[in-house]
């Protein structure tokens, strides 16, 4: 158990719940399950009323805010046109690097499964930040790896190379992996530059 990931997951909860009338929150995945390791996110499902995704989506840094300053928020190109939900990403100033909060919207009537929605357009390369996708690959390699599931780090640092269009990939010195990748995404989006370090950063605290 990790007291400080759990205030925050409850933290976040409340103040979703309390956002709007008619919405709710709760726990996904593991902190759902019980069974999160120290390197485990925050997922968490936020349901609202038909009608309200695209507000509520829009609102959701505003509401986050008020549990404590917002680094960054990015969507997920999957749901990016879905009538019915977004996947949201939220970096918490001064959180660990681990704990980074999945937000998932769906409106009251969507299919939970997502597996069960009608198929929408994907998104367009210039709706999402490729960059920021393959530095997020960068982090889930470094907690892959410390986890022990080495060919699940491959896949995500050849995954990332792949997504910017490098040619690397993955060697298995995996601290020389994670840090080529974070650089080269910092190369095509500068603005990753204090995300990319603090990746590597921790790549080789844990990993070194």
């Amino acid at each position: 158990m990790t007291p400080a990931r759990d205030e925050l997951a409850g933290a976040v909860i409340a103040a979703l719940t309390a956002a709007g009338p008619g919405s709710r929150a709760g726990l996904l995945g593991s902190l759902a399950a019980g069974t999160a390791d120290g390197y485990s996110d925050i997922d968490v499902e936020w349901v609202v009323p038909d009608g309200r995704l695209d507000a509520c989506a829009a609102q959701a840094r505003s509401v986050l805010e008020r549990v404590r300053p917002v680094a960054a928020v990015r969507t997920s190109p999957d749901f990016l046109h879905s009538p019915m939900r977004r996947l949201l990403f939220v970096r918490f100033t001064g959180v660990p690097l681990f704990w980074r909060l999945d937000l998932a919207v769906r409106e009251a009537s969507a299919p939970v499964d997502p597996a069960f929605d009608e198929p929408v357009a994907p998104a367009r390369d210039d709706e999402w930040s490729r960059p920021a996708s393959a530095l997020a690959n960068a982090l889930g390699a470094v907690k892959a790896v410390a986890r022990g599931r080495f060919e699940d780090a491959r896949g995500l640092l050849d995954r990332g190379f792949a997504r910017i269009g490098v040619a690397d990939s993955a060697s298995g010195r995996w601290v020389n992996d994670i840090t080529r990748l974070a650089r080269a995404a910092v190369v095509q989006e500068p603005g990753l530059t204090a995300l990319a370090e603090e990746t590597v950063q921790l790549a080789g605290a844990e990993l070194g």
